[in-house]
């Protein structure tokens, strides 16, 4: 899993200078920009000049080390640093990071270079860390369904329960059994007009969905003003206050507004958190008042967009979005909110 990067950009070097010079003018959202500028990159084939963003990163301390360590294992990997990128992904694992990517893609990249027994073990790891089988499965983790379903396919290892979720969750309109075939790179050298119009059908399926996910929208995300910035964004700004009457008004609301989004089956719903400085900012980049209210869910979409979003709902025992240090089902997950 790499950061939404179209495949056929015309120039990627370009892209990537591009990302570069604007994590100078908004440091803020350096670390999205670098990975990024840095995924470009690997497209161009500069993978060297890659790894030198991963490893800036790294000495910053990222808001996600499991997130660019991953993607610096991969990117070694592909161009001759095997021992080190082994080395790295051994530390994730044993890290066992409780989010979905840094898994996808160190078991992506095992698989990519035929290590499919340690493939298959990375997404199961990842599946059983991260998913409470009594719970809805989260949207992030689908991926690791499908892919540790591919490999299962490959090593020939009969369906079990994970692969009966990841066939739930499938909403192509071709089965996983029939994507994943090992026996589909025959067909391919097959002069059997039937079988050729099969294949042909089951690729431009497969190029659907994978143009889906590098085009999904970012989440669908609410604007969350921790209290002490709330208080600030009032005080500056008080006409605003008809929007949020009390903070813990303000919570119950995001709740409820994405348990309702949730029913109506709206998928990859997020949360992201607003300071004053960073509305204030956006606010003059589109040359309005901090005061308009018409600005906060295009504040929200453009925190989004830059992948400050984090997923809802959390799983029931971790702690709670609203930064309390609740877990979820004793805070806003409870199933009586008001």
């Amino acid at each position: 899993m790499r950061p939404d990067t179209s495949a056929d950009h015309a120039d990627h070097t370009a892209e990537a200078e591009r990302l570069l010079r604007t994590a100078t003018q908004y440091p803020e959202d350096k670390e999205p920009l670098y990975l990024q500028a840095a995924a470009h990159l690997e497209l161009s084939g500069d993978r060297a000049r890659a790894a030198t963003l991963y490893d800036h990163l790294l000495a910053k301390t990222p808001d996600n080390p499991p997130l660019v360590k991953a993607l610096k294992a991969a990117n070694l990997w592909e161009y001759g640093h095997e021992a080190e990128a082994r080395a790295i992904i051994d530390g994730i694992r044993a890290a066992a990071p409780r989010e979905a990517a840094p898994w996808e893609i160190i078991a992506e990249a095992l698989e990519s270079h035929d290590e499919l027994h340690a493939s298959h073990d990375a997404f199961t790891t990842a599946l059983t860390l991260l998913i409470d089988p009594s719970e809805e499965i989260p949207y992030t983790s689908y991926s690791l369904l499908t892919g540790r379903h591919r490999v299962r396919r490959m090593l020939g290892l009969p369906h079990d329960e994970w692969d009966a979720v990841a066939d739930s969750v499938n909403a192509g309109p071709i089965t996983l059994d029939e994507l994943h075939d090992p026996k589909r790179l025959w067909t391919l050298g097959s002069d059997n007009p039937a079988e050729l119009r099969a294949e042909i059908a089951r690729l431009r399926a497969e190029l659907g969905t994978y143009r889906t996910a590098l085009s999904r929208p970012f989440p669908v995300a609410m604007l969350h003003w921790p209290e002490d910035e709330l208080r600030e964004l009032l005080t500056a700004y008080p006409t605003l206050a008809a929007d949020y009457p009390t903070h813990e008004a303000h919570l119950t609301a995001i709740e409820s507004a994405l348990r309702d989004l949730s029913s109506t089956g709206t998928r990859n719903l997020g949360i992201v958190r607003g300071t004053v400085p960073s509305y204030e900012a956006f606010a003059a980049s589109e040359s309005a008042s901090p005061a308009d209210a018409s600005l906060l869910p295009q504040y929200a979409t453009t925190l989004a967009a830059r992948g400050r979003a984090t997923s809802w709902p959390p799983p029931r025992n971790a702690p709670c979005w609203c930064g309390s240090t609740r877990p979820y089902r004793d805070c806003h997950g409870t199933p009586d909110l008001r």
